[in-house]
């Protein structure tokens, strides 16, 4: 029987960041700040908000301030203690002391699905979560995105991808699903596509950065061939899944930002402030 409670959360965070080109020659994309925080460190407060308390990384070479951020930094806790901007801590330093980390490499950049077996090792054998630090999500007036798809998982026990409505002409982008409506905003995924040509997409529902995966989609992605681009990709993995009727889709409540491109970057920045001010 699957595990009761899911506690992980694995985080894919060892691409090249090549749209943001000079900035993440040296500097990890998932360290990228909107306003004061990293993006990465939005999705780890998001897993914590849903309540998971490990976090799983997976990284790459040219990766180690990823690390270092969520460690302590005694030379510049000592250098603010007692000082105005000693607040300014209190965040990452609770992250920090209430969160286990651990890390382990994708040595070759072979496509979601394969970041995602690299993890195995840190995983194991239960259910967890997975957060794209590119997709920045955000919700007002409701929980999480990933606390509401925690709730669902309770109720159905079986992977989940959270989706979207896109403009058909961006398909290409997407992992792209169609399914049969079984609850509001919940579908169960009868096919699945990568990137495929507007005219080709099976809808116009898009998968973003979060899911909720079984144990069993190891065993899959180990015998998951290459596919689009000649990586191994987590939709061909979850199709498998998907047609023994053990995916659900769920359109979620908030906003989501596509901080992997420069306008989606700009967009969430100028949507955060506004939100300070």
């Amino acid at each position: 029987m699957l595990k009761q409670k899911i506690t992980k959360c694995l985080f894919p965070a060892a691409g090249y960041g090549t749209r943001f080109l000079p900035a993440t020659k040296a500097i990890p994309k998932e360290m990228l700040p909107v306003l004061t925080k990293p993006l990465l460190q939005y999705g780890v407060e998001e897993a914590i908000s849903a309540g998971l308390d490990t976090m799983a990384i997976v990284t790459g070479r040219g990766k180690r301030a990823i690390e270092d951020h969520f460690d302590r930094s005694y030379e510049l806790e000592h250098q603010i203690d007692g000082t105005s901007k000693e607040n300014l801590m209190s965040e990452i330093r609770g992250i920090v002391n209430n969160c286990k980390f651990s890390y382990t490499r994708q040595v070759e950049m072979k496509g979601l699905g394969h970041a995602i077996l690299t993890g195995e090792t840190l995983i194991g054998d239960e259910p967890f979560a997975v957060i794209l630090a590119d997709d920045l999500c955000d919700n007002d007036s409701d929980e999480a995105v990933l606390t509401q798809m925690i709730k669902l998982y309770d109720k159905y026990r079986c992977s989940i991808v959270a989706v979207e409505e896109i403009p058909r002409e961006d398909s290409s982008k997407y992992g792209v699903i169609a399914g049969d409506v079984i609850e509001d905003r919940i579908l169960r995924v009868a096919d699945m596509v990568e990137k495929p040509d507007p005219k080709d997409a099976p809808s116009n529902l898009a998968i973003i950065g979060r899911y909720i995966l079984t144990p069993d989609i190891f065993e899959i992605l180990k015998d998951t061939k290459a596919g689009k681009g000649g990586e191994i990709q987590i939709t061909d993995a979850l199709l498998t899944q998907a047609k023994a009727g053990n995916v659900i889709a769920y359109k979620f409540k908030g906003k989501r930002f596509d901080c992997g491109s420069v306008d989606g970057f700009v967009e969430a920045t100028n949507y955060f402030y506004s939100k300070e001010k």
